[in-house]
């Protein structure tokens, strides 16, 4: 049985969550602070963490980036009622795995939880290489024509997807899907914005924009 921390100081909504999700089939901790949420996040204890931004004594934002700076990979779908394209950037930017804005139906809340859950990191090649861009996939660091590259972790992931498939076209939901999980909102533009940052980090005419359709690693 997968178990769940559920962050959020809102008792009505993390009553809602905690009653739902027990009755899924899911074993569920409920806190209502920021500092308690990070430190039952490192124990190890949980398959996933659902955390708000809005928490009292330590955000959303700074628990995920303790969380991450820590070396956790624990599975995070923020929720929250701050939907706006900086926070939802600034959340994935920081690690978090998902981002579902309040209000939200149960349903897809579920489908999420079991997408990151069920989700098992492929094996990987060490290096992966493309023309004069090559990605350390362990250390996760990058170069271009020998020269360090310093890309965010959602940067690093969208360029190892691109490399990995160079030379295909990928569409949006594609990118969404793989490098945010976000299956169930195809509408996002986060993939373009993030695909300017790798633009200026790689080189603009590195990545190509096959109009409506999506980009594609040249």
């Amino acid at each position: 049985m997968a178990s769940i921390l559920i962050a959020d100081d809102e008792t009505r909504i993390s009553a809602f969550i905690d009653k739902g999700l027990r009755a899924a089939g899911f074993a569920t901790r409920v806190t209502g602070s920021g500092s308690e949420a990070l430190d039952l996040a490192l124990s190890g204890e949980f398959d996933l963490v659902v955390l708000d931004v809005n928490l009292p004594g330590m955000t959303g934002f700074q628990v995920l980036e303790h969380l991450r700076g820590s070396g956790s990979d624990v599975p995070v779908i923020m929720l929250t009622a701050r939907i706006e394209l900086e926070d939802t950037v600034a959340g994935l930017e920081g690690g978090a795995d998902d981002y579902l804005g309040k209000p939200f139906r149960f349903d897809e809340l579920v489908a999420r939880i079991r997408l990151r859950i069920r989700r098992e990191p492929t094996a990987a090649a060490p290096q992966l290489r493309h023309g004069d861009i090559e990605l350390d996939v362990r250390q996760r660091t990058a170069s271009v024509a020998g020269r360090d590259v310093v890309l965010s972790a959602r940067e690093f992931a969208l360029a190892e997807e691109l490399i990995r498939h160079a030379g295909q076209v990928l569409s949006r939901e594609q990118l969404l899907s793989r490098v945010w999980g976000f299956d169930f909102d195809p509408g996002s533009n986060v993939a373009d914005v993030y695909i300017g940052y790798l633009r200026q980090k790689l080189g603009s005419d590195r990545i190509e924009t096959v109009r409506g359709v999506g980009y594609r690693l040249v």
